[in-house]
């Protein structure tokens, strides 16, 4: 119960005579280190309360000495480990985390069929993957080469056939589970637009992941070119490109869901219901792990068990203010409930909700062409053009607007509150990694 903050140190490892362990009610974040597997004495473990994030390493199941495991309260995803001193552990110990499943007794969702890990929500965008050339075509390659030496030329239908038969499709799960959610320890080297990663594929099939990082613009023309390049190259000692990979939905409904997340948290899990007031996308900030955090309490306000509304002469900023509370002064939970909508609106759409003129809202203008158009309105950036994907992207985004929406409500009676949100929105992000 302190202050501290940042990752668990690697160095913890370390403490093998170590027997209790106790860093609850904290502020620690990033992943439980991989080292916490050589401290065989633990029968204690107590990490609950905190910001700690990615999988749960199966390398922990090595600690046959532990008897007690918390983990709850945190930002955990992926499978539960089954295995060792799992077999015993209360489900009591995993409640409250973001995305934790696992396939047998512990009372948490059940994994997807499609993938044994729910994927890493705050990493990295994965647009490019870049396979090595498996053993199966390195004959099919030197066929090539010593016909393009023989005659000088060129046999574009034998090329065109390697390519068909290396266009493969994986998916995102595969990729972080092959690279053990993209960890330090399989980092091959770094760039200015992106970072390599190692990994195994279930098939045993080597591979190199090349992963971007949109947040500058400078990487989508890196990639462009990237992609120019080597469309067209066929070569036995030049790496082969196989697919592609993006993760943008998920990276915004996770940021959407953490900031509904803190929602809940000052709404239904303080001693007195506390009212934000004023949320809009200039206070959620982003660490580097790409977690939201909620920003700037300057005009909060407390309500107690007696109050259902509270009078205030400060005002939110307009456009993420309720009509029916902000005009008069009146602020409740409901208002940053309304505010939410607004925000994944706005996050959904990429339209601010001060671009529109006269009676038309961001709210009206969605509600209006979301039943027949919903890619008149969704951001284009976040669906594929083309495709069998197409259709269930769209109707994963069209639950998401209705959420929003549904927050929006001009009718008191259709109001709904943050748990209720957090409790939809989750498993909106199931359905998007099931995709």
């Amino acid at each position: 119960m302190n202050q501290f903050s940042n990752r668990i140190p690697r160095e913890i490892g370390g403490l093998q005579n170590l027997e209790n362990l106790s860093l609850r009610h904290n502020k620690l974040q990033g992943a439980i280190p991989d080292s916490m597997s050589t401290m065989v004495g633990l029968e204690f473990l107590d990490l609950s309360h905190n910001n700690i994030s990615r999988i749960i390493r199966k390398s922990l199941e090595k600690l046959q000495n532990l008897k007690y495991f918390n983990v709850s309260f945190n930002k955990l995803y992926g499978e539960i480990p089954s295995g060792g001193p799992f077999k015993n552990l209360s489900s009591q110990f995993f409640i409250h985390n973001e995305a934790l499943c696992c396939s047998s007794r512990f009372s948490v969702p059940p994994c997807p069929i499609s993938s044994k890990h729910i994927s890493n929500r705050n990493k990295m965008l994965v647009l490019f993957l870049l396979l090595g050339l498996a053993l199966l075509f390195v004959p099919i390659t030197f066929v090539f080469v010593w016909i393009r030496c023989r005659k000088g030329k060129r046999a574009p239908q034998q090329t065109d056939a390697l390519s068909a038969i290396t266009r493969v499709r994986i998916s995102y799960y595969e990729l972080s589970q092959a690279t053990d959610a993209l960890s330090e320890s399989n980092l091959i080297g770094s760039g200015s637009f992106g970072s390599v990663y190692k990994g195994v594929l279930r098939s045993g099939t080597a591979i190199a992941v090349e992963v971007f990082n949109l947040l500058l613009d400078a990487a989508f023309k890196s990639f462009d070119t990237e992609c120019e390049v080597l469309r067209s190259l066929r070569h036995r000692n030049l790496i082969k490109v196989i697919t592609s990979c993006s993760n943008l939905n998920f990276k915004r409904l996770s940021i959407m869901i953490d900031v509904a997340c803190a929602l809940e948290y000052l709404h239904h899990g303080c001693t007195s219901a506390l009212i934000h007031c004023d949320l809009k996308p200039s206070n959620v900030l982003l660490d580097e792990d790409m977690v939201a955090h909620l920003n700037y309490f300057g005009i909060s306000k407390l309500i107690g068990e007696d109050e259902s509304d509270l009078y205030t002469k400060t005002l939110a900023t307009l456009g993420y203010i309720a009509p029916e509370y902000g005009l008069d002064g009146f602020f409740s939970t409901k208002c940053d409930v309304y505010s939410y909508g607004i925000m994944l609106l706005e996050t959904f759409t990429r339209r601010r909700p001060n671009e529109f003129e006269g009676d038309i809202s961001l709210k009206q203008w969605v509600s209006y062409s979301l039943q027949e158009a919903v890619m008149d309105v969704v951001d284009a950036n976040l669906v594929t053009p083309t495709g069998k994907r197409l259709q269930k992207e769209l109707d994963v985004v069209a639950s998401i607007m209705n959420v929003a929406l549904y927050c929006c409500a001009e009718s008191l009676a259709r109001w709904t509150n943050m748990k209720d949100v957090v409790g939809i929105l989750q498993k909106i992000n199931i359905q998007l990694l099931a995709c």
